[in-house]
């Protein structure tokens, strides 16, 4: 694994670079080692309204060094998906422990 920080990877600019560091993603390593849609995930609950799918796109993009665009239509639709049930997820909030309740 690479201890490169994300800026070295393709399509990932100061933005993105800057709420991965927030999510606690600060190195190629690390953005492997959880994979694109959990990055989404932690980015998205961060920052419901300025994180969009194309934010998806790009990190699986740059994960496989390609731009997102070259991204296989399967793919795109799988990620799709996942983005769907993170949204949905994120309207429903927080999951209750409690048994009581």
């Amino acid at each position: 694994m690479s201890d490169e920080p994300i800026s070295s990877l393709p399509g990932i600019g100061p933005v993105t670079q800057g709420r991965l560091g927030e999510a606690g993603i600060r190195t190629v390593s690390e953005l492997k080692a959880i994979g694109s849609v959990e990055a989404y995930r932690r980015l998205k609950f961060m920052l419901p309204r300025q994180v969009s799918l194309n934010a998806l796109y790009a990190l699986e993009a740059a994960l496989r060094g390609c731009h997102w665009l070259d991204l296989p239509q399967d793919v795109k639709m799988v990620l799709q998906q996942e983005a769907q049930a993170i949204e949905e997820a994120f309207r429903r909030g927080p999951v209750s422990r409690c048994t009581m309740c």
